[in-house]
C-alpha cells in the first residue's frame, strides 16, 4: 500500500511538472520537461550513476558517523553531569553557525575529496540525533528511576538497563530526521569545491546550461534521499516493534 501511495504520488507530481511546463510555455533551458529529463537521463545514466556513488558513500559515512557522534554525546550530557555546562553550549553552537558558511573552510582544511563531504554532512545530522536522543534520556518515566533506586541499581545498570531503551524511541526520531536532510552536507560540498559527486555535476551542468542534465542529477539525488529515508525508517520500525504506531 505505501509503494503504491509514493508511485501515485510520484505520478501526480510529475503531471504537475508537465503542465507547468506547457502552461507556462517555458523553454527547456529554464525548465526542461520531464520526458526530456528523462531521455537525458537515460543517454548519461553512466555519468551520472558514476557522481551518485560517489555522493551515496558521501551520505552513508555521513550518517554513521553523525549518528555515533550524536549519540555519545546525548549519553555523555546524561551520564556526566558537569559536562553539561562544556559540551551543551558546543551542541548549540554547531547549529548556530550555518554548514552553508562552514562549507568553503572545510574544504580549504580538508580538501576537495571526499573527507571535507562526509564532514559536512557529519555535521549536518550530528544535531538531530543528539538532541533528540538526550532528550529521550532526560525524559525516562520517574517510577522506573524509583524502582531502580529502590533495588539498589547502579547509575550505570540504570542507564543502560532503563534510560537507553525508553530512549529509543526518540532517538529513532533523530535519525529520521538525519536521513532526511543527510543528502544536504555532501551536495553542499559537491558545489563548494570536488571533482566528484552529484553537487559536483550539477554545478558543471548549469555552468554549461545543460539545465535537462541538472534536473537529471536533481532527480537522482531525491530518489536515494527517499529511498534513504523508507529504509532507515523500516529498519527502526522493525527495531523498534515493540512501541507501534497509534
Amino acid at each position: 500500500m505505501r509503494a503504491f501511495r509514493l508511485t501515485t504520488i510520484c505520478g501526480l507530481l510529475v503531471l504537475v511538472w508537465q503542465a507547468v511546463v506547457w502552461l507556462a510555455d517555458t523553454p527547456h533551458f529554464i525548465l526542461p520537461g520531464p520526458a526530456r529529463v528523462g531521455v537525458t537521463w537515460w543517454e548519461h545514466a553512466g555519468l551520472i550513476l558514476g557522481h551518485a556513488q560517489t555522493t551515496l558513500l558521501e551520505i552513508a559515512l555521513g550518517l554513521v558517523l553523525g549518528t555515533l557522534l550524536g549519540v555519545i554525546s546525548a549519553l555523555v550530557l546524561t551520564y556526566v553531569r558537569p559536562a553539561r555546562l562544556w559540551l551543551l553550549p558546543v551542541l548549540v553552537a554547531s547549529q548556530a553557525v550555518p554548514v552553508f558558511a562552514l562549507a568553503p573552510i572545510l574544504v580549504l582544511w580538508l580538501g576537495y575529496g571526499i573527507a571535507s563531504k562526509v564532514a559536512m554532512a557529519t555535521l549536518i545530522i550530528y544535531f538531530p540525533v543528539a538532541a533528540n536522543f538526550f532528550d529521550g534520556l532526560r525524559r525516562t518515566e520517574p517510577g522506573w528511576l524509583d524502582l531502580a533506586r529502590a533495588m539498589g541499581a547502579s547509575p550505570w545498570r540504570t542507564m543502560w538497563r532503563i534510560r537507553v531503551p525508553s530512549a529509543l524511541p526518540a532517538l529513532a526520531s533523530g535519525v529520521r530526521v538525519a536521513a532526511a536532510v543527510a543528502p544536504i552536507g555532501a551536495v553542499l560540498g559537491g558545489r563548494v569545491g570536488s571533482s566528484a559527486g552529484l553537487g559536483f555535476l550539477m554545478l558543471h551542468a548549469n555552468a554549461r546550461m545543460q539545465i535537462d542534465l541538472m534536473f537529471a542529477a536533481l532527480l537522482t539525488l531525491a530518489v536515494f534521499a527517499v529511498t534513504i529515508y523508507f529504509i532507515i525508517d523500516h529498519v527502526l520500525r522493525r527495531t523498534l516493534h515493540w512501541q507501534p504506531d497509534t
